[in-house]
């Protein structure tokens, strides 16, 4: 009974905390007057995946590397075939030149760059290396094309603004980043007891649960920024949200739990594997081909997450 309490302890936990560390991040790095193109692109990118990288971080750490990478695997599949799928069928998204020009190609490389260094079964340091480089680069080339394209820099910056507030100081900022930053190590560190205690009780592999219930779970603040930007009638934010999740999980993330512990997976990552780039690839012929997601892909992202989860389980 315990370990599903600290499954959704966890999950409630990070969800809640994550948002905070994030928002007392971006109101920080204001405060400091740090360009609001690099607080959209760098720190809300990176704080946004904060469940994923912690989670995934301390599963590495405790010896649970399937537990760790089926959270990013499982995530980015989460992402794409849940999320946008839902988010379609609350209202067709519609997506502007800038994000197919510069997130959905960035996104594609980057889960193939994942897909490829974890083919073999084990990723390396020198494979975590790769990833973080990659990391870099594609930071700078985000940050160096928003602040070249105006269309861009006013999208990260209006994501921006929805964090700031009237008489922000930097010490109550930094406040609220350490103690989000404390919640959501908090929340991970009970999702992963329970997400290896749960694997032990139904007698499944940490990487089943890993793919699912936690990647799921760490996906749920996408979610909830997806729908309530569906609703906004905002494709735009809902589109790069999840573009961007996958890109700095696919690489930072990755990447950092690679360099902890050099990471061999299990045999049934090689089907993951293949339906994570099966669902991008179907996102890109979407938005590639017809730059819009309406309801009928939506149905056809979610029925796909539905036949994920079956062949995984």
């Amino acid at each position: 009974m315990r370990d599903p309490l600290f499954v959704v302890g966890g999950l409630v936990l990070l969800t809640v905390a994550a948002d905070r560390f994030v928002m007392g991040a971006a109101r920080l790095s204001t405060a400091l007057r740090v360009s609001a193109v690099i607080v959209g692109a760098v720190v809300i990118g990176f704080g946004t995946s904060a469940p994923e990288l912690l989670v995934t971080c301390l599963a590495t750490l405790q010896g649970s590397q399937d537990l760790a990478f089926g959270n990013v695997v499982g995530s980015n599949t989460a992402n794409v075939l849940l999320i946008l799928g839902v988010s379609a069928l609350l209202r067709p998204l519609r997506v502007s030149g800038p994000t197919l020009r510069r997130e959905l190609p960035l996104m594609v490389l980057a889960v193939a760059l994942l897909a490829a260094v974890t083919l073999e079964g084990r990723v390396t340091t020198r494979d975590a290396v790769v990833l973080l480089v990659a990391a870099a680069v594609f930071v700078w080339l985000i940050v160096h094309t928003a602040l070249r394209d105006r269309q861009s820099a006013a999208a990260l910056e209006a994501e921006v603004a929805e964090y700031e507030a009237g008489n922000v100081t930097v010490s109550s900022s930094l406040l609220l980043a350490v103690a989000g930053l404390v919640g959501t190590l908090g929340g991970a560190q009970l999702l992963v007891l329970g997400a290896t205690g749960l694997a032990r009780t139904l007698g499944v592999t940490e990487a089943v649960i890993g793919l699912t219930i936690v990647a799921v779970g760490t996906s749920l603040p996408e979610l909830v920024t997806a729908v309530a930007a569906a609703r906004r009638d905002e494709p735009d934010l809902v589109i790069g949200n999840v573009l961007g999740s996958n890109i700095f999980n696919s690489l930072p993330v990755a990447g950092l739990a690679g360099l902890l512990d050099t990471v061999q997976l299990h045999s049934s990552f090689t089907r993951s594997l293949f339906i994570m780039v099966a669902a991008c690839a179907v996102l890109a012929a979407l938005l590639g081909l017809r730059g819009r997601i309406g309801r009928p892909g939506g149905a056809v992202l979610v029925a796909m997450f539905a036949v994920a989860t079956w062949l995984t389980v």
